[in-house]
């Protein structure tokens, strides 16, 4: 069962570094080149020293590379006090407003250590795939600052929200720490040191599992930094090492969203919406929607509307048409042959459909160029202007339950079947490791 545990985090010392909002960041896999400079740029102390250090010219395999000079920063700044270690072990309750479609929402959740389990040996639950190489270079930079800089994002079924609610109470009033990040979230945190408070939240969360929503990677180094210790011989039942820093959010909070991942597709033959409609057979009802990019708008309205993951947006380069392509029965019973290693539900996904049969079976590329994933409308809009992408798709998100159902059953979606928008920030509190 996860054991959710106050813990002694670091945090920024605002008397150092001012505003907060100058040196807090995103998480490392969202940051590209152009916006890592940018927050180098932006305060001497910032986050992205330690998360995120950049390749330097002349940097060697041991002592002077990305990750000695992250450590080097990171124990700097704790011995001149611009981060320091909390006075008692705290619950962070972590808040984040934001604006969607100019609707404003508060997506509610709570930063804690939680015991460690191996995907498959506990009630952590995954819902992606991982790469090695991602983890690899996460474990680098936790065995040299000995610290878990990021939290993983996780969710779990509380149909009343009793955890969050509890801890609602008990931040009444208070004053939070405050940030706004490049992207205008304002993001709030309010430690929560009273152990009666997380005495009892334990107790509701103890039987509850969790569902890594983001996070996959840090997730699995946490346990694999976990065995590296362990096998050190230096491992005790209550040791950090065997926790990692989570964030958790009911399912049922009112601020749960889940944003849309399109593709833009290179590597795949011009094709006309005649040409295309003829590939897809039988196994789709394909109807006309436009010309143009910016009929993009409209597709994706007409398509969120229905809420239907068998119905997926289709733009061609060769004509600039917009189709909108409905699964038929004999486009199920084809999934059902083209994936029979998945469950009904996984294949049910858009994003299954759209790669496995539309892409892999029907147009028989297997081996294409990863995708452009954009999130937003516009970004599709503006891809397709560039004439780059000889294909587009937009295509509904998987559900909350969706991830649920799906990890219960033992299967990883395919990748960029979710986007939980806001992302977390790092640097806002992190978990010492040792």
């Amino acid at each position: 069962m996860p054991e959710i545990q106050a813990f002694r985090g670091v945090r920024y010392n605002l008397g150092r570094v001012g505003s907060l909002s100058d040196v807090v960041t995103p998480p490392y896999d969202v940051i590209d080149d152009k916006l890592q400079d940018h927050f180098y740029k932006l305060h001497p102390n910032n986050f992205i020293r330690v998360d995120l250090n950049r390749i330097e010219p002349g940097d060697d395999d041991e002592k002077n590379n990305r990750y000695t000079r992250a450590a080097k920063f990171y124990k700097q700044w704790l011995d001149e006090g611009v981060m320091t270690v909390e006075a008692d072990p705290a619950v962070y309750v972590y808040h984040q407003e934001f604006t969607v479609n100019g609707q404003t929402h508060v997506r509610r959740g709570f930063l804690a250590r939680q015991r460690l389990s191996r995907f498959g040996e506990g009630k952590v639950f995954p819902h992606e795939e991982t790469h090695p190489a991602a983890k690899a270079d996460r474990l680098m930079l936790t065995v040299t600052t000995k610290t878990q800089l990021s939290p993983q994002f996780g969710l779990y079924p509380d149909p009343e929200c009793e955890a969050q609610n509890l801890l609602e109470e008990a931040i009444a009033g208070k004053t939070p720490l405050v940030a706004t990040d490049h992207l205008g979230v304002v993001h709030r945190l309010w430690p929560v040191t009273d152990v009666e408070v997380h005495a009892k939240l334990s107790a509701v969360m103890g039987p509850k599992p969790m569902f890594i929503a983001d996070g996959h990677h840090r997730y699995e180094t946490a346990c694999n930094y976990r065995d590296q210790v362990y096998d050190s011989g230096f491992l005790s039942k209550d040791h950090p090492a065997n926790y990692t820093l989570m964030m958790c959010v009911a399912m049922d909070d009112p601020g749960m969203i889940v944003m849309p991942t399109h593709r833009l597709f290179t590597g795949v033959p011009e094709m006309t919406f005649e040409e295309l409609t003829e590939k897809l057979g039988a196994c789709f009802k394909c109807r006309p929607a436009g010309e143009g990019p910016e009929v993009a708008t409209a597709v994706w309205e007409e398509i969120e509307t229905a809420d239907e993951q068998g119905q997926i947006g289709l733009y061609t380069r060769k004509d600039g048409r917009w189709m909108i392509a409905k699964l038929t029965d004999a486009g199920r019973a084809k999934m059902a042959e083209a994936a029979k290693e998945h469950g009904d539900e996984w294949r049910g996904l858009g994003v299954s459909l759209l790669h496995r049969l539309i892409i892999e079976e029907l147009l028989g590329c297997k081996e294409l160029p990863k995708p452009n994933y954009v999130h937003l409308i516009e970004e599709v809009v503006d891809g397709l202007k560039t004439g780059e992408y000889p294909l587009a798709a937009v295509v509904m998100p998987a559900t909350v339950a969706n991830v649920r159902s799906i990890s219960l059953s033992g299967e990883r979606m395919p990748a960029k079947s979710t986007y939980f928008y806001p992302k977390l920030l790092s640097g806002l509190v992190v978990n010492p490791v040792e």
